[in-house]
């Protein structure tokens, strides 16, 4: 029987070389107590920038008890589904470095796609808006009218598309965010590589900027730095299951795809009335006679939005909208957020996001997800 997380991960597997720990130590132990190292994690993709960034984060907590999580890679975050930016603050040790776990963010943004290359703009303003909530909020620059308030160390995890426009958004990041440290890590084949020294300054950022160049802990059989090959596509899964396994209690036996479908599509679903609900079709334009229709079994994004923040919505969480009652005017959604938080959600997003194809395809299970347009079922 297929299990929700796969094949096991054992942390046999995970090396990290004394080059790493003297790089993270460094960075936690020779800064100055205050203000801490905003440090800036970069790569080629599966060069290994998450692992470091978790044994990074952990010699931090060490020292600071609290570290602000910036992850800005949308197709493989550390702490969220895919498709999100988000800011996380963690004060817990990860014990496992293999193992990638949720948390709920402090403050993240639904971009609904895997890769930043559909709306690169709208991708930045996201990241630059954590990043300035991160300033406002745990940054003390005034001492004497910020007494009382925690400054946090902070780490900023990078996607690996580091060259063409990925580079270009990359330098963005650089220059908006002036991290005291940028650690970039390198492979063999230079070609994937980013350019050496501070290749993204122009006089732009104030102060010293460290740079710490390390070496792929992975290496093949001539002691070469090479790439980690992942299978992209099944982590995101798992990463989704994992989500929505969280609609159910902790000691519920579910442990495989075929348990969370079942559980899944027995599920009573939130009733969400359609008057309250604004809808917002992510990176495409959808004829506003096929709104409501093209929301079916799909996954949406559970945004709060205002007036002062409408281009900026923030985002709580994720739901699959499992049906919808045009007569009643309703829509039938399953999530883990809780009522208290889903009752201030006034827009819906929706991505490119979508429901794991192994889900839909559980055998002797009758889906929740694929539905006609009209329910004849009421779910309170």
């Amino acid at each position: 029987m297929a299990s929700m997380f796969g094949p096991g991960s054992s942390t046999a597997n995970i090396y990290v070389p004394e080059e790493w720990s003297e790089a993270a130590n460094s960075i936690a132990y020779d800064s100055v107590t205050s203000p801490p190292p905003f440090s800036f994690i970069c790569g080629a993709k599966n060069s290994g920038k998450t692992t470091f960034s978790r044994h990074l984060l952990n010699i931090l907590l060490q020292r600071y008890g609290k570290v602000a999580y910036l992850d800005t890679d949308v197709g493989q975050p550390e702490f969220t589904v895919p498709g999100f930016v988000s800011l996380t603050v963690v004060d817990k040790i990860t014990p496992d470095l293999a193992i990638p776990c949720l948390k709920t963010p402090e403050r993240c943004f639904f971009f609904g796609d895997v890769s930043s290359k559909r709306d690169p703009s709208t991708y930045l303003k996201y990241i630059f808006t954590l990043f300035d909530y991160y300033r406002e909020e745990y940054c003390m620059f005034d001492k004497s009218e910020n007494a009382g308030r925690i400054e946090l160390p902070l780490i900023v995890n990078t996607p690996g598309w580091v060259k063409g426009i990925g580079y270009e958004i990359l330098v963005d990041m650089l220059r908006y965010i002036c991290p005291t440290h940028v650690v970039k890590i390198n492979i063999s084949a230079e070609s994937k590589n980013l350019p050496g020294g501070a290749f993204w300054l122009d006089g732009d950022c104030d102060g010293m900027v460290n740079i710490v160049e390390i070496k792929s802990a992975q290496q093949d059989n001539f002691n070469r730095s090479v790439l980690v090959q992942k299978d992209a596509s099944l982590l995101r899964d798992l990463r989704i299951m994992a989500y929505f396994r969280q609609c159910f209690p902790s000691d519920k036996p579910i442990t495989t795809i075929k348990e969370l479908a079942h559980a899944l599509a027995s599920h009573p679903p939130y009733e969400v009335p359609i008057s309250i609900i604004k809808i917002r079709h992510l990176h495409c334009q959808v004829p506003s006679t096929e709104t409501y229709y093209s929301l079916n079994a799909t996954i949406v994004g559970l945004a709060v939005s205002s007036e002062e923040s409408e281009d900026l919505p923030w985002c709580v969480g994720l739901g699959i909208v499992r049906g919808i009652d045009t007569f009643k005017g309703v829509l039938y959604v399953i999530t883990p957020v809780p009522p208290s938080t889903l009752e201030k959600v006034n827009l819906f997003l929706q991505g490119f996001i979508q429901i794991p194809t192994c889900l839909l395809q559980v055998k002797g299970c009758r889906s929740p997800y694929v539905t006609s347009n009209v329910l004849s079922d009421r779910f309170y």
